[in-house]
């Protein structure tokens, strides 16, 4: 079934859903049907900044309604950071938007993981992802820690890509969360994040968004054609 995405916030992030839906339809032998349609990084973290959820869901389903043109029958935000308008855009969507957010509560619950900590952007880690982590406590990023972890991701999906400066930041934070705070895993609440993680042994276990939100779409896909 062909699916929409919203990309291109940042790139790095959007190449790498794309990249894992090609792998895992070729896994399946299945053919992967899909457009991508471009959103503006600035644009995105301009309304992150100043919470206007209702100005950024109106671009998005502006964007909704092109991939519909182009025979799209549901559509993804390939951005934790973009989920902060998701209920809006929901309200509004001319698709079916498919939520990567219940999707990752469904997997901690899986895991059976009761505390967990979390990385991303300030207002990913603030709303523990927007409020929809049913499943476990949420343990964050203690004071200025919050501050570097919300800067360094911005530059890192602004340019896509991670220095060692910002990775070391991101594996020592998480570290401190697991062995200090009581998390039994970290959440990665930014899509770019796999920018620092991938292929690396960070110390501590992870939910990475990302993933799993594109394996659920892939398991969309395939179970709607």
């Amino acid at each position: 079934m062909h699916i929409g995405l919203i990309g291109g916030i940042g790139p790095a992030a959007t190449e790498h859903y794309y990249r894992g839906l090609i792998k895992r339809h070729a896994s399946l032998d299945t053919i992967l049907d899909l457009t991508i349609v471009h959103a503006d990084v600035r644009e995105l973290t301009q309304n992150l900044a100043s919470r206007d959820a209702r100005k950024q869901a109106d671009i998005f389903a502006r964007l909704v309604q092109r991939l519909a043109a182009g025979g799209a029958r549901a559509a993804a935000v390939t951005s934790m950071a973009g989920h902060f308008c998701i209920g809006e855009l929901k309200a509004i969507s001319p698709l079916p938007i498919l939520d990567a957010i219940p999707e990752v509560d469904a997997a901690i619950r899986h895991r059976n993981l009761r505390t967990i900590g979390i990385l991303g952007t300030r207002t990913v880690m603030e709303t523990r992802l927007y409020g929809g982590i049913s499943s476990a406590g949420i343990v964050l990023p203690e004071a200025e820690a919050l501050e570097q972890i919300h800067k360094g991701y911005i530059e890192m999906a602004t340019t896509g890509r991670v220095t060692d400066a910002q990775r070391r930041l991101f594996f020592s934070i998480g570290q401190h969360l697991c062995r200090v705070q009581g998390a039994e895993a970290v959440i990665l609440g930014g899509t770019d994040l796999f920018l620092a993680f991938e292929g690396q042994d960070c110390g501590f276990p992870v939910v990475d968004c990302a993933e799993i939100h594109v394996e659920a779409l892939c398991q969309w896909s395939v179970g709607k054609a």
